[in-house]
């Protein structure tokens, strides 16, 4: 189950960095809001399942209350879960 949650953490912070780098600049200097709301949508799928799997790890591997606010608050820094992956999750 930790390597799911790793891909998935990849890939909520990949589709987090292109919202941020790509589509953002697309829908406000561009004004071609469509690939914002195609990723937004596939980001906050993934934001969601992140957030599940932090709480289903937390149960299943005895995560301190302090070690699972960390990784949650990854999910919303730029770059933050890369940084999760390698200080928490890697074996």
């Amino acid at each position: 189950m930790l390597q799911k949650f790793r891909i998935l953490a990849l890939l909520e912070g990949i589709s987090f960095l292109v919202i941020l780098f790509v589509t953002m600049p697309l829908k406000y200097l561009f004004e071609n809001p469509m690939p914002n709301k195609i990723i937004g949508m596939i980001h906050g799928v993934l934001f969601l399942g992140y957030v599940v799997f932090t709480f289903l790890l937390k149960a299943e591997l005895n995560w301190s209350t302090k070690k699972t606010a960390l990784i949650l608050a990854c999910s919303i820094i730029p770059f933050g879960t890369f940084w999760a992956d390698k200080k928490y999750l890697k074996n």
